[in-house]
C-alpha cells in the first residue's frame, strides 16, 4: 500500500514538473503525460473515434505524443493531399524507431526510408507487376485460375452458408504466391497454412500492448519480453522466403523469368555488385512486404463487398444484370470489360471506400524541416495520414456514411472517381499493389456475382457492420449465404 502511494506521488511530481513542450508553432493537441504521452487518451481497441473527437476540438491538423515522440495527425482531403502530394518529398520518410521498423531492418519497400534503395525496389516491383505478361501466364490468367478455386468452394456450400474469411484470405494469398513464387497452394497445404498463421501471429503482436511498450520505452528492448517473439516469427517468415529463393537459383533459366523472384535474380545479374541496391537480403524483405500487403487488404475488401451486397439485394441484382449484358455468351471476364460496366466499377470502388482497410495508412516521417497548413514541423516528425477521415469526409461524398455506388456515378450514370478516393494513400508512397488489387477485385467479384447470388442468412439475425481495427481493418465475422444462379 505504501509503495503504491509513493509511486503515485512520484508520478504526480513527474506530471507537474516534467512537462513535454511542443516545438514552436507546432500543431495543437491534448496535453501529454510524461513517459506515456497521450496513449491513455486513445482507445487501443479502435482509436478512430478518439481521433475524430480530437479533430473536432483541434482541427484537421493536430498533434499527439506517443511516449515522448511527437506525432502529427492529418485529417481531411486538403491536409492529406498537401502533405502526401504537394510536399511529397518532405513527407515520404518512414519512422525508424518503431518495432516494425526494427523487424524489417529498413529494407524492402513498405518501411524502407525515402532513398535510393527504396526508389530502386519500388520501380522494380511496379514494373514487374505492371508488365507481368512474362512466362506462360499473364497476371489475369493467374487471378482467373484462383477464382475457379473460389467458385468450387462456394459451389460446395450452395444452398447453405459459410464464413468467407478463410476462403478469401487463402485466395488472395495464393494470387500473390503465384506472382512471387510461380506456384499456388491447395487450401489445405500445411506449409501454406503455417506461413499464413505466422503472419497473423506477427500482426497481432505488432498492434498489441507489448509493441507499444517497445515503441515508447526503448530501455526495455534488450529485455526478454514478449515482443521478442515478433522478431522470432519474422525470422521464420524470412527463412521460408529464402528457401524459395534458393530453389529458384537452382532451377531458373537466366533471361526467362517465371515469376517475380526470377525477375529479381535477373536484375541482380544485370546490375552486378558495383554499388547496386539489389541483393539477396533486400529480395527477401521485398517478397515478404508484397506477400503481407497483398493479402489482408484484398481479402478484407472482398468481405466488406459481400456483406453490403447481401444486405442490398437491389445493388447486387443491378450488378448481375450489367455483367450479363456485357459478357453475353463469354465464359469469363477480362479486366478491360470494366470500361463497359460503370455500375459494377462504382460498386467495387464503394466497397473499397467502405472497407477502409488501412485507415491510418503507413506512418510517414518528415525528411526535413517543413510546414503544413501554416504549422511548422521539424525534421523527424512522425506523421499519421488519417485516410478514414478522407474516405468519409462530409462535402466530398454524396453519401459519406452509407454504402451507395452513386458516390462514384455522375448524373449520366458514368463512372467517376472523386479526388477523395484514397484507399491506397497518395503521392510517392501510394501503395504499389494498387493495380494488382484493382484487377483482383474486378475479376473476382464479376465472376462470383455472375455465378452466385449471395443472401443474408435469416438465422444470423441483424447484420453487424462494425469493423475490427488493426493494421488492416476488417469486418466482424459473418456468415455468407450462397445460392447458385439457375442460369449456371
Amino acid at each position: 500500500m505504501i509503495g503504491s502511494v509513493v509511486l503515485l506521488l512520484v508520478f504526480l511530481l513527474l506530471f507537474f514538473f516534467i512537462r513535454v513542450r511542443r516545438p514552436k508553432n507546432f500543431p495543437p493537441g491534448p496535453r501529454p503525460l510524461p513517459i506515456l504521452g497521450n496513449l491513455l487518451q486513445l482507445d487501443h481497441v479502435n482509436p478512430l473515434k478518439d481521433l475524430e473527437r480530437l479533430k473536432r476540438r483541434y482541427g484537421n491538423v493536430f498533434s499527439l505524443y506517443i511516449g515522448s515522440q511527437p506525432v502529427v495527425v492529418l485529417n481531411g482531403l486538403e491536409a492529406v493531399r498537401e502533405a502526401l502530394v504537394t510536399r511529397t518529398a518532405e513527407f515520404s520518410g518512414r519512422p525508424n524507431h518503431l518495432m516494425i521498423s526494427d523487424i524489417s531492418e529498413g529494407k524492402g519497400v513498405i518501411m524502407a526510408d525515402f532513398g535510393s534503395s527504396w526508389r530502386d525496389h519500388r520501380r522494380f516491383a511496379l514494373t514487374t507487376l505492371r508488365n507481368f505478361g512474362l512466362g506462360k501466364r499473364s497476371m489475369e490468367d493467374r487471378i482467373l485460375e484462383e477464382v475457379s478455386h473460389i467458385c468450387s468452394a462456394l459451389e460446395r456450400n450452395a444452398g447453405s452458408s459459410m464464413d468467407p474469411q478463410h476462403l478469401f484470405h487463402l485466395a488472395a494469398s495464393n494470387i500473390i504466391c503465384s506472382l512471387i513464387y510461380g506456384e499456388r497452394f491447395e487450401y489445405d497445404n500445411p506449409v501454406f497454412l503455417a506461413l499464413i498463421s505466422r503472419i497473423q501471429d506477427l500482426t497481432k503482436i505488432a498492434i498489441g500492448p507489448w509493441a507499444m511498450l517497445y515503441d515508447i520505452i526503448p530501455a526495455l528492448r534488450s529485455l526478454p519480453l514478449p515482443f521478442k517473439k515478433a522478431f522470432h516469427i519474422y525470422d521464420e517468415i524470412k527463412e521460408h522466403a529464402q528457401k524459395a529463393v534458393t530453389s529458384h537459383k537452382s532451377s531458373r533459366v537466366s533471361g526467362e523469368p517465371r515469376d517475380l523472384i526470377d525477375c529479381y535474380l535477373d536484375q541482380i545479374d544485370m546490375t552486378g555488385d558495383g554499388g547496386s541496391t539489389f541483393n539477396d537480403a533486400q529480395m527477401v524483405f521485398l517478397l515478404i512486404d508484397l506477400f503481407i500487403a497483398g493479402t489482408d487488404t484484398t481479402s478484407n475488401t472482398l468481405r466488406c463487398a459481400m456483406l453490403h451486397l447481401m444486405t442490398n439485394q437491389h445493388i447486387q441484382e443491378r450488378c448481375h444484370r450489367e455483367i450479363e449484358d456485357v459478357l453475353e455468351g463469354r465464359s469469363y471476364a477480362l479486366f478491360e470489360d470494366r470500361h463497359a460496366m460503370p455500375y459494377v466499377q462504382a460498386m467495387i470502388h464503394e466497397s473499397q471506400r467502405m472497407a477502409d482497410t488501412v485507415p491510418l495508412s503507413v506512418f510517414h516521417m518528415t525528411s526535413c524541416n517543413t510546414q503544413l497548413q501554416g504549422y511548422q514541423l521539424p525534421q523527424g516528425t512522425m506523421v499519421i495520414p488519417n485516410l478514414s477521415s478522407v474516405l468519409h469526409e462530409e462535402g466530398q461524398w454524396k453519401f459519406p456514411q452509407e454504402f451507395n455506388p452513386d458516390n462514384f456515378l455522375n448524373e449520366a450514370g458514368e463512372f467517376v472517381k472523386p479526388e477523395a478516393f484514397l484507399p491506397f494513400s497518395a503521392g510517392s508512397r501510394v501503395c504499389l499493389g494498387e493495380g494488382l488489387a484493382r484487377t483482383e477485385l474486378f475479376l473476382i467479384l464479376v465472376t462470383l456475382l455472375r455465378r452466385f447470388q449471395f443472401v443474408w442468412p435469416e438465422q444470423e439475425g441483424a447484420p453487424d457492420f462494425r469493423k475490427v481495427f488493426g493494421l488492416a481493418q476488417a469486418q466482424k465475422p459473418y456468415r455468407l449465404g450462397v445460392r447458385l444462379r439457375s442460369s449456371q
